[in-house]
């Protein structure tokens, strides 16, 4: 199961961004909303990169996305849209997982960056 979620999770999470978005669950006229979902756009690379968000976090892509979820879940909440942030987060743990897996066995620095760093939260996870 957790091998089809890594595979097949992308969608899942893209999937849920379509539903918030169709229940009017993920934008929201809230100024603070609206800055936190610009700030979680960043680039993504076939790399270890230790610049820029990457000196925080080893998964800033997921942070992004999780971050945009989530404000507006909580910009909207009802049962739905907390049960879509719930299984987007849950996949989205299950693909860092094997992704650190997989960055663990293709760079062999990769386990000196993972004690530099944080997973998704800078500071905290």
């Amino acid at each position: 199961m957790s091998n089809f979620i890594s595979r097949y999770g992308l969608f899942v999470v893209i999937g849920a961004i379509v539903v918030l978005i169709a229940v009017n669950g993920l934008f929201s006229s809230s100024p603070v909303v609206i800055a936190l979902q610009v700030i979680a756009v960043t680039p993504t690379a076939q790399t270890i990169i230790r610049r820029g968000p990457y000196t925080l976090i080893r998964h800033p892509m997921y942070s992004s996305v999780l971050l945009i979820i989530w404000s507006g879940v909580l910009s909207h909440i009802s049962l739905l849209t907390v049960v879509i942030g719930l299984g987007a987060t849950i996949v989205s743990v299950i693909r860092i997982i094997s992704e650190e897996r997989f960055l663990r066995e293709r760079y062999p620095d990769y386990a000196e960056y993972v004690k530099t760093t944080k997973a998704v939260i800078p500071y905290l996870v």
